[in-house]
């Protein structure tokens, strides 16, 4: 079996890999989830997959997660449809850096999304925000004094008006704030991340300096333009990224989009 294919953004933000991913290998897998690890976001330009297989690949990474806000597809129960309408009015869905539903207990570890149909190029990207290289950069005091320092996250956090048009064509029957306590620094395979979803957090939990300050200053930091790559989709793209060391934000533009989501445990 060939070996993949893999291409570092210029800034190491993530990785392109060339690969049929209809036709994936033990082997292969297992250099993906290599390379998952190490980059944080992994792009698959113009695979050819249909519902089922997408389900198959995803389902290698582990249990499928339910997402509290939005009702699944009415056929494939694993895949949520982010869906932009050129009549929409608002912000996109998801459109602020986060990661996803960091406010849950057990936040889903890893994102797919699979382009069912985008606007013309250049517009409707995801930007990434690469959190190892974010925590890298931190002075060594600020690394000390954040190790072991906690955030509460909310469903009901600023990024939550980007979803308010969705949820009221697709949401559950019952919407209601949700709320949960991370560190917001992790470890990954030995590797330290910042884990701290601005789209969702609140407050800090026994925080002694000005936590306004500190959030506006981490906020900032975490997406600093060297720790950034923008994304452009194409039909049949495919983008994993995890959740662990990986900030996301959809881009405002104008026209239709359709993309399917999985989310991982």
């Amino acid at each position: 079996m060939d070996k993949i294919k893999a291409i570092p953004t210029t800034n190491n933000v993530g990785c392109y890999i060339s690969l049929d991913l209809r036709k994936v290998s033990r082997e292969q897998f297992q250099e993906i989830k290599s390379l998952l690890d190490k980059y944080g976001v992994l792009f698959f330009k113009e695979q050819q997959l249909s519902p089922e297989q997408y389900i198959d690949f995803t389902s290698k990474f582990g249990k499928p997660a339910e997402y509290p806000m939005l009702k699944p597809h009415f056929k494939f129960k694993n895949i949520y449809v982010i869906e932009r309408k050129k009549t929409d009015i608002g912000k996109s869905f998801g459109e602020g850096y986060h990661t996803d539903s960091q406010y849950l207990e057990n936040p889903p570890r890893y994102t797919f999304l699979q382009a069912i149909n985008v606007p013309k190029e250049g517009e409707g990207n995801t930007l990434f925000a690469n959190q190892y290289l974010a925590y890298e950069a931190l002075s060594d005091d600020l690394k000390k004094k954040i190790e072991k320092t906690k955030g509460v996250f909310s469903s009901q956090g600023k990024i939550a008006s980007t979803r308010a048009l969705r949820e009221k064509e697709h949401g559950t029957s019952n919407i209601k704030e949700i709320k949960s306590t991370h560190k917001i620094v992790q470890s990954i395979n030995g590797k330290k991340s910042i884990y701290c979803s601005p789209g969702h957090l609140i407050k800090l939990v026994d925080y002694d300096a000005d936590q306004k300050e500190f959030i506006n200053f981490l906020s900032s930091h975490q997406v600093k333009p060297e720790f950034t790559y923008s994304f452009s989709w194409s039909p049949g793209d495919i983008a994993v990224w995890s959740n662990r060391c990986m900030l996301h934000a959809a881009t405002a533009f104008s026209g239709d989009r359709k993309m399917y989501r999985i989310t991982i445990q």
